[in-house]
């Protein structure tokens, strides 16, 4: 059996349609062969207790997609191969897989979701794909969900990130700590990002020399320099060319990262959006 498993919620509510471009375009028609189930709602360790490995499941969507897939079938040994076919709009993780390991057809995620990364903040425990923003760029996931709830549909990233750079972010101090060691200050933070991936918020580069499938995770920190200064050094994120600015970005490996700012902050994970964050641990 065939089945598309889709999120309905993905591209701003076009999940099923992406779904319906897949079954056209493998020429199959639901129950002959294929079956199409949203994953809303869907008891996943039920479904995959079901399948086999004569079987293949199609993933329609995006990196959160992705992330609730892996989360819900945390250790689950899945038999059959799990095709990821983009139906998202961000698709950082797409863009670093074939950047970094596969160049053409469908990618089987299961090798790159047994060995996430997890994070803990306020009473959320869980994994992640790609990374942690935290800073403005969670402020941006925050104003971006408040646009959502209004009814807009089309949200520009990238200028709302450089309006709330002008006008609204206020810059905390972090306190990093790696590997329960090393303990750094940086003051007039602008982001703190824990990354698993290389990628985040629809082709920021944050982490041009992480690699997933690695043992450890990277921090960029984003602090010291003034609006103009950030502003004029920001387009080169999506290159990946800002860390060659050494005095405001620094880098830092670890297997285990622990954040605190000391005024309450919104966090991205995977694009989800966490209010009023003080300190998170991530580890993998």
């Amino acid at each position: 059996m065939n089945y598309i498993l889709y999120n309905n919620l993905a591209n701003n509510g076009a999940g099923e349609t992406w779904a319906d471009k897949l079954l056209e375009t493998l020429g199959g028609k639901v129950g002959e062969g294929y079956e199409k189930t949203t994953l809303v709602g869907l008891n996943l360790p039920e479904f995959l207790a079901k399948v086999t490995s004569e079987d293949t499941i199609y993933l329609v969507g995006g990196d959160g997609t992705i992330n609730r897939f892996a989360n819900d079938a945390d250790g689950i040994e899945i038999p059959c191969p799990v095709l990821f076919i983009s139906g998202g709009t961000g698709n950082d993780f797409l863009k670093d897989i074939v950047e970094n390991y596969h160049s053409e057809g469908y990618t089987d995620i299961r090798e790159f979701i047994t060995n996430l990364p997890t994070i803990k903040v306020k009473d959320i425990t869980c994994h992640f794909l790609n990374g942690i923003g935290y800073g403005i760029d969670g402020m941006c996931c925050e104003v971006a969900d408040q646009m959502k709830a209004a009814g807009k549909e089309k949200i520009n990233y990238t200028g709302l990130t450089i309006k709330l750079l002008l006008f609204k972010y206020k810059c905390p101090t972090a306190t990093i700590t790696i590997d329960d060691g090393e303990e750094k200050t940086f003051h007039k933070v602008w982001l703190a990002s824990t990354m698993n991936g290389r990628y985040y918020g629809g082709g920021m580069k944050v982490a041009p020399d992480q690699d997933r499938k690695g043992n450890d995770l990277t921090c960029v920190i984003w602090h010291g320099s003034g609006k103009i200064s950030t502003l004029a050094t920001f387009p080169k994120i999506f290159e990946g060319k800002h860390v060659e600015k050494t005095k405001m970005i620094t880098v830092m490996k670890a297997k285990k990262v622990k954040v605190k700012f000391d005024i309450p902050t919104a966090m991205q994970i995977d694009g989800d959006t966490v209010l009023g964050v003080s300190e998170y641990e991530a580890w993998k």
